[in-house]
């Protein structure tokens, strides 16, 4: 196990009704809110009207950014720093998924910065301030209600690029589980995969000796594995929700990764492709993260992929290499159980474009850290993952 250093700052406020710890939250930090939230759905749930009573109660004033894509554009921030410079805010609260919350840690950074915000993506800027954040989850996917992490697209340049810094960690996230049983069966299918993908991409270590790390892995994996078809079969089954939403939010808050070299090669490959296609982040996961395993399966691998297989698919099996094959196709079998496409064929990605996504992906140099993977690899990856011959 390697050094490490982890803080876990955000306040979680987790289970039914907590919304009504809302205001008290809110005016630790001051009353003038940016509020930002993506479509209709938290108005058609009420969401949005029980927020609005409570700032009404706390005399809370605010001004709304609405209409966040599910891979939220660079425009949307930009116009959230508009706001939040005019308005003078003192708090910016994300209502929605993880797309709300990542869209609102940037306008928060954005709103201390003179120049453009898109300069956080592109290294010309550090993020070293931001306004206080706070999220209220409606969806269990990318975790972003507990760490410093954020995502952005950018249609001028068909980019979409990460950054972090530990002052956009949320100050408090309010986790109740009621608010994702109106979440559709494919997008509560896809949270799942990004949840799981979280987990792979921390999992699949070459790092010795990480035990506790890779059981807790492990649980978390079988929690999806269990909960994710539950949850889409009972939408409202507050349990399979419950355990889904705890853990997205454990999955990418440092825990996992702590002591470990990891990997993101699927996720650096993925966000190219939702960069042009604009495809939900989980749906490509759950194309491309099969053949990911297939590509980088190798004697050094195949210890780490076969115990997975083990642990997680309880496969029987002495042999390294005929175990993490069985997992493998055990993992893409369960993609297919909850209705996820197979094949980038089936998402829309033309063959065209592949060489150009490869060519992205490894501009600044290899991807990964379970198996290094050059401009060919990637483009092998993504050839085998468009024709879905698993």
């Amino acid at each position: 196990m390697l050094d490490f250093n982890v803080h876990f700052p955000t306040r979680i406020r987790f289970g039914r009704g907590k919304i009504e710890d809302l205001g008290k939250e809110i005016l630790c930090y001051g009353n003038k809110v940016l509020l930002v939230y993506g479509g209709g759905s938290i108005k058609r749930s009420g969401l949005y009207d029980q927020v609005l009573q409570i700032f009404r109660d706390n005399n809370i004033t605010h001004v709304e950014l609405s209409g966040v894509q599910p891979n939220p554009r660079i425009s949307s921030v930009r116009q959230g720093v508009e706001l939040c410079k005019k308005h003078e805010v003192h708090l910016v609260l994300a209502v929605g998924g993880g797309s709300s919350i990542d869209c609102a840690k940037i306008i928060a950074a954005g709103a201390g910065y003179d120049g453009d915000a898109w300069d956080f993506f592109t290294r010309k800027a550090k993020i070293n301030y931001a306004l206080p954040i706070g999220t209220v989850l409606t969806l269990a996917a990318t975790g972003s209600e507990m760490n410093a992490n954020a995502v952005i697209s950018n249609d001028d340049t068909k980019e979409k690029l990460g950054t972090g810094s530990p002052v956009l960690i949320p100050r408090f996230s309010i986790l109740d589980p009621e608010y994702s049983f109106t979440v559709p069966p494919e997008q509560t299918a896809s949270g799942t995969v990004d949840i799981m993908s979280h987990i792979f991409e921390q999992y699949f270590s070459l790092t010795p000796e990480t035990f506790i790390q890779d059981r807790l892995a492990e649980a978390m994996l079988k929690t999806c594995i269990h909960y994710g078809p539950i949850a889409i079969a009972q939408p409202d089954n507050y349990e399979a929700r419950a355990n889904l939403m705890w853990t997205g939010s454990l999955a990418l808050n440092g825990l996992l990764g702590a002591g470990k070299r990891t990997d993101w090669a699927t996720h650096d490959i993925e966000h190219e492709i939702s960069a042009l296609y604009d495809v939900t982040h989980g749906l490509g996961l759950a194309v491309l993260t099969p053949y990911w395993m297939q590509y980088v399966l190798d004697e050094q691998t195949a210890p780490r992929l076969a115990e997975y297989a083990r642990n997680v698919w309880e496969i029987e099996e002495k042999d390294n290499i005929i175990a993490a094959r069985a997992g493998i196709k055990k993992t893409a079998d369960f993609f297919k159980s909850m209705n996820l496409a197979r094949s980038l064929k089936e998402i829309g990605v033309e063959a065209e474009y592949l060489a150009e996504m490869a060519k992205k992906a490894t501009s600044q140099g290899s991807l990964g850290a379970f198996r290094k993977l050059e401009y060919q690899d990637v483009l092998n990856i993504l050839q085998a993952a468009y024709g879905g011959d698993m």
